[in-house]
């Protein structure tokens, strides 16, 4: 076999590490410290196609392998790990779900927006006392007509304040019951849902 990198995963990976050290790099000390969150150098990879690596290109993205994808998140975790992780939540988790299991209309809705980082996704599945166990979640979705009440709450949830929507998780069985969850995608300004206050999440202060 050939594991050999080809011309366009090099150049996808050297697009990555020059924009990590030019843009990301000499300010990671102090995003750290201020606790910020840096929208605009998300805004900026979208741009380069680095938000929607996997996004066929009829939806705005870059329409990229997970070759190429693989090496963009290495490239941006050199550099700083947790932006490298952003990247991977909103391509992978958000992006990724309504990708493989949206139906057309929800794709051409959202996969532009995500691709584009005109919008940066989160995905909710963590809760406080179940952690990520999907089979026991206490947040439930119950239909009402042809609309579907969510009520709960998740914890731990990457882009959870600063994410313009969401991917959430819900049970919609009973507990420990096969096929008992479903997935619905949030917009941020949804009567109902909010963000709470950040976590810091290894007990740190």
């Amino acid at each position: 076999m050939n594991f050999q990198q080809s011309e366009l995963t090099q150049q996808v990976a050297q697009t990555a590490k020059d924009f990590a050290q030019q843009y990301i790099k000499p300010f990671v000390m102090e995003w750290d410290e201020s606790q910020e969150f840096p929208v605009a150098v998300f805004k900026e990879m979208g741009k380069l196609g680095l938000m929607g690596v996997l996004v066929p290109e009829e939806y705005g993205g870059a329409g990229l392998s997970y070759y190429e994808y693989k090496e963009v998140i290495v490239e941006i975790s050199k550099v700083c790990g947790s932006i490298g992780l952003s990247v991977a939540a909103h391509n992978s988790l958000c992006t990724g779900h309504i990708m493989s299991f949206g139906n057309e209309e929800q794709k051409k809705k959202w996969l532009p927006k995500l691709a584009t980082a005109e919008w940066i996704g989160a995905w909710g599945l963590t809760e406080a006392n179940t952690g990520s166990d999907a089979g026991n979640m206490k947040c439930t979705a119950v239909k009402d007509g042809d609309e579907w009440i969510i009520n709960g709450t998740k914890n731990f949830i990457t882009h959870g304040k600063s994410g313009d929507v969401a991917v959430v998780v819900c049970r919609t069985g009973e507990p420990r019951a096969k096929n008992n969850s479903t997935a619905f995608v949030v917009e941020k300004g949804t009567k109902g849902f909010s963000a709470g206050k950040k976590e810091n999440k290894l007990g740190m202060n």
